[in-house]
């Protein structure tokens, strides 16, 4: 009996996943619960479990570009069995999400099965790829009757009289709409890759340099000489970190506030809980984990900088979730530390790092990148003091934390040194104005300057 794997919904918002890897080769065996394969979505690669044991047969020629959910991608068979060939009979099962069973019908249906057979079945995918493509799987037709499969939604769609779907997102095909270029022949040069925003905008600027004579053209100007190099080549990490960054520049009135505050207090108390956590093997709560929690007692204070700016009005979460920006090798990635206030900082400090961890791993799930409500992104461990964070949408406001510098300083009339930390807070200007963004940041300093008064809350 073979099984028919598909790409997996791994999380609510999830559309598209590419597979990078298959642990298995075709041929090899499985055990069931064992990793089958790799599917990177957005932002995380997580490894996907067979729900049966068999023989392995992988799809070949498989494009590299991220595929639809629900997409077939390879099956498990039983030994000597042979992969269905297009148009096989499968039996319909309960969705797994990432992998159904398919079978020959029985010669003999017994009566259970004869009163199934009565209605039109389809597979879990195949209605999937059906909602995705804006198809009523219902109004299907195979000959000689069976569920409806993936292959036969995505026949039915090609015969379709009007053009095919076009995978692009919300922004891109307003952008598109606005700029005047055509959709359809972006996603004919890439065929099934998503046209995302960044795509709309180089196509923008290729027809306005189209515009522009060359050099060759005007008398007495010599072209540029030719640029080379090695290209490397864009993942689907980078291209969704470009979106959102483009889309946080772009579609926000972002204001950046920066101060500085006198941390001397702040590393003290670091010091002392360094000095009575250690020897006992506890976390020691990190800079940023401080300013985690100090930040979410601010938001507390001051909700509007916790908030979300939607079409229809300005949403105020009823939590504090904070989002930390973590460097990886495969890119930014911010995983969200949930319902902040109500933690220890011992247990912030714990999350974080098993957060930070997975992250660089390439081990976080959906669920971890989702939901934030404020950012907080520090540069202070590579020597940046100020700077001006993107805002990371559909949040309002990100904080910026630089490094921590010894400067002189007037205390009661004699010049001390002191230690002094940058702030820095890129607002939303549609949700919040400069003044109460300026208090709330200022709320953050002087927490930073005497953290006693939000450590006893």
């Amino acid at each position: 009996m073979a099984y028919e794997v598909v790409v997996p919904r791994l999380g609510l918002t999830m559309e598209e996943g590419r597979i990078v890897e298959w642990f298995k080769a075709s041929g090899e065996t499985v055990e069931a619960g064992e990793p089958l394969f790799a599917v990177e979505t957005d932002k995380v690669v997580l490894e996907v479990e067979a729900p049966v044991g068999g023989v392995v047969y992988a799809l070949p020629d498989l494009p590299p570009d991220p595929l639809p959910v629900g997409t077939l991608v390879g099956y498990i068979l039983a030994p000597g069995e042979e992969p269905p060939q297009p148009g096989a009979v499968l039996s319909p099962i309960a969705d797994s999400g990432a992998v159904q069973a398919s079978a020959s019908a029985p010669a003999t249906p017994s009566p259970q099965e004869s009163l199934v057979s009565k209605r039109k079945l389809s597979s879990p995918a195949a209605r999937r790829r059906a909602a995705e493509l804006g198809i009523d799987w219902r109004t299907i037709e195979r000959p000689g009757g069976g569920p409806i499969l993936v292959a036969h939604v995505e026949a039915a769609s090609q015969a379709r009289v009007q053009a095919p779907r076009i995978a692009a997102s919300p922004v891109a095909k307003k952008l598109a709409e606005t700029a005047g270029i055509d959709l359809a022949e972006l996603a004919a040069r890439e065929p099934g890759r998503r046209i995302m925003r960044a795509d709309v905008q180089a196509a923008v600027a290729s027809r306005e340099k189209a515009a522009v004579p060359s050099p060759e053209a005007v008398p007495g100007l010599a072209g540029p000489a030719a640029v080379t190099g090695k290209v490397i080549p864009i993942t689907q990490i980078r291209r969704v970190i470009a979106e959102r960054m483009m889309n946080g520049a772009q579609e926000t009135a972002a204001v950046t506030l920066t101060t500085e505050a006198d941390a001397t207090i702040l590393v003290t108390l670091r010091e002392q809980l360094k000095a009575a956590l250690g020897p006992r093997g506890m976390v020691v709560p990190t800079y940023t984990d401080l300013v985690i929690k100090l930040t979410a007692v601010a938001l507390l204070e001051y909700p509007l900088l916790n908030a979300i700016w939607q079409e229809d009005g300005i949403l105020i979460p009823d939590d504090i979730h904070i989002a930390v920006a973590v460097d990886t090798e495969a890119g930014l990635l911010v995983p969200v530390i949930r319902d902040v206030p109500s933690k220890s900082l011992q247990q912030i400090a714990e999350e974080s790092i098993a957060l930070t961890e997975k992250a660089r791993a390439r081990q976080l799930g959906v669920d971890d990148l989702q939901g934030g409500t404020f950012t907080i992104t520090n540069l202070g461990m590579y020597g940046i003091d100020a700077f001006t964070p993107i805002i990371n949408l559909p949040q309002c406001a990100i904080l910026g934390v630089g490094r921590i510098t010894d400067k002189p300083a007037v205390v009661d009339g004699q010049i001390v040194p002191r230690k002094i930390m940058a702030l820095s807070l890129t607002f939303d200007h549609r949700v919040v104005d400069g003044a109460p963004a300026a208090r709330f940041l200022n709320t953050v300093r002087e927490y930073v300057e005497q953290p006693y008064l939000w450590l006893i809350r």
